[in-house]
């Protein structure tokens, strides 16, 4: 069956408004309260109800809009699913946004609230949470449609699956593979680990750390060849184990993953087995989680996990859009899911702050003639005091370069123009332009024109202080990092794509309610 319409009341009764007066800091929960009939309109509520299917069977589902409440009073308060249930019995603060004042039972069960989650990450219908909280923004009063001046922003998340190094990638894999044949036999995962690792051959594997197993002087290089070969001849004795039990397709497939690990960390081809140096591109870092990478938010800040991005609406503080990439994915990667989540939305960009990570990205490479980008520009270097490339004049119509000498060249964006060896060997400012017995050459950056207007922008004051708006972006990510921390709940870009759109619906409402037609209040952090 499908959903009912929940239609808790509007106006507060008695003892709700006793709670509302007993509410100091965390003011959010009186705001949902108050808003939360518009937020979850009829229309929404039945938008909703499409995620379940309707049958004719069966009790009537519990209103999604009630358990999506749950779901952005979790993402403030950053509890678990458990706690969650506990607080809609032991909190007053929570019975108030859920209509549920002073209920012996919970109103709903952790296993509705984990299916809920799923269901609105299958349906996209938590982006559509994010789309909701800047439409009450609208209803309001306080904000209204238009084009956005927005800034784009990112900060390291770290993975919830743990980081190991090569050999205990491999146990972790493969004492995952021996845990699910003992499953299967009905041992149990923690003691039957060992029954199934000794019958393989492989005892090792039960221990939690497998380099511990071992006990080697890892810092003894032949030592640690040793062990080395030792290891990778596991794989196949856990891979030949598995392949007489029925029904290990998940323990295939975790073998499997002991197999990655072996070819992305350990050289095969040279005469001796070693490990590779370096990190192998999209390296896996972690067992349980498959989507975890390093990262570099810049040298010395380094990452494993994931990059959440949040784009700012600079007028209003709001955050129409946010995205999660694995941690090695370029900047530039994240702008294909900002603009997807615009284009749902209805919203156009006219301006867009962005550091240079990201120009390189489609939307700025395939930007409309009426987005304005905003960034710093690369620094033209100028060695030993010789012309820069700023010194050379580029007509982007005719596309001409024309030195300080008055050679003229033509050009292409993405291409190097090189001035003959002859002219620049009868140049008399030769001494002052280049060293090179070849010629003057001058890189043509494929968007040089966009280029030319940013380097133009920063050399005024006011341009300057057009740049640093995008400080905004990094307030509102600092703000969301307030809710979300430093690391991820969830494992996988998806699942943490849905807390984060969660998060940012929680910064929104914090800014509608810092609006007197929101209420007339300050909320606390």
């Amino acid at each position: 069956m499908r959903p009912v319409v929940w239609r808790p009341p509007v106006e507060p009764s008695p003892v709700e408004q006793a709670v509302i007066k007993a509410v100091r800091r965390a003011k959010l929960f009186v705001f949902l309260r108050q808003h939360r009939h518009e937020l979850f309109d009829q229309e929404f509520q039945a938008e909703l109800a499409q995620a379940y299917v309707d049958s004719p069977k069966g009790q009537p589902p519990v209103p999604p809009a009630q358990l999506a409440l749950a779901t952005l009073l979790q993402a403030y308060t950053g509890v678990s699913d458990d706690e969650v249930i506990e607080a809609t019995v032991m909190d007053r603060r929570w019975q108030l946004v859920l209509d549920c004042m002073d209920a012996g039972a919970p109103p709903f069960a952790k296993g509705t609230l984990v299916g809920f989650g799923k269901r609105l990450i299958e349906k996209n219908l938590d982006r559509r949470l994010v789309e909701r909280s800047v439409q009450l923004a609208a209803a309001t009063g306080g904000f209204g449609a238009r084009a956005l001046r927005a800034a784009l922003d990112s900060s390291p998340l770290w993975g919830a699956g743990r980081v190991e190094d090569t050999y205990n990638l491999m146990g972790h894999a493969l004492r995952k593979a021996l845990g699910v044949i003992a499953v299967l036999q009905g041992w149990g995962q923690a003691g039957g680990t060992a029954i199934v690792a000794a019958q393989a051959g492989v005892p090792q594997l039960a221990a939690s750390s497998l380099k511990a197993a071992l006990d080697k002087d890892w810092d003894d290089p032949a030592t640690a060849g040793q062990a080395l070969a030792q290891v990778l001849g596991f794989p196949g004795q856990v891979e030949q184990f598995v392949a007489g039990w029925a029904g290990g397709q998940a323990a295939a497939s975790a073998v499997a993953v002991a197999c990655q690990v072996r070819d992305q960390d350990v050289g095969l081809a040279g005469p001796v087995l070693a490990l590779r140096r370096g990190v192998a591109k999209d390296r896996r870092i972690s067992v349980e989680d498959g989507q975890m990478r390093h990262g570099r938010k810049s040298r010395s800040v380094l990452s494993g996990g994931y990059k959440r991005h949040v784009l700012r609406d600079l007028d209003t503080g709001l955050v129409p859009a946010v995205g999660i990439t694995p941690a090695n994915v370029p900047e530039a990667a994240v702008t294909s899911d900002i603009t997807a989540d615009l284009e749902a939305a209805g919203f156009t960009l006219a301006e867009l702050h962005i550091d240079r990570a990201c120009l390189a990205s489609d939307l700025v490479r395939d930007r409309s003639p009426d987005l304005a980008i905003f960034c710093k520009a690369w620094r033209v270097r100028n060695t030993g005091g010789r012309y820069p490339k700023t010194a050379f004049a580029l007509d982007f119509t005719t596309r001409q370069l024309t030195c300080p000498a008055g050679v003229t060249m033509s050009f292409e964006p993405g291409t190097t123009v090189h001035f003959p060896k002859a002219t620049c060997a009868a140049c008399p400012l030769r001494a002052r332009c280049t060293r090179s017995s070849n010629g003057r050459s001058v890189s043509i950056h494929p968007d040089e024109a966009l280029l030319a207007e940013l380097r133009d922008c920063q050399a005024t004051p006011a341009g300057r202080a057009r740049l640093r708006e995008r400080v905004k972006a990094g307030h509102a990510l600092a703000h969301i990092g307030h809710w979300q921390g430093r690391r991820a709940r969830y494992r996988g870009t998806r699942k943490n794509l849905f807390d984060l759109r969660r998060v940012a619906v929680v910064h929104n409402l914090h800014v509608i309610a810092r609006q007197p037609a929101g209420g007339g209040y300050k909320l606390a952090a």
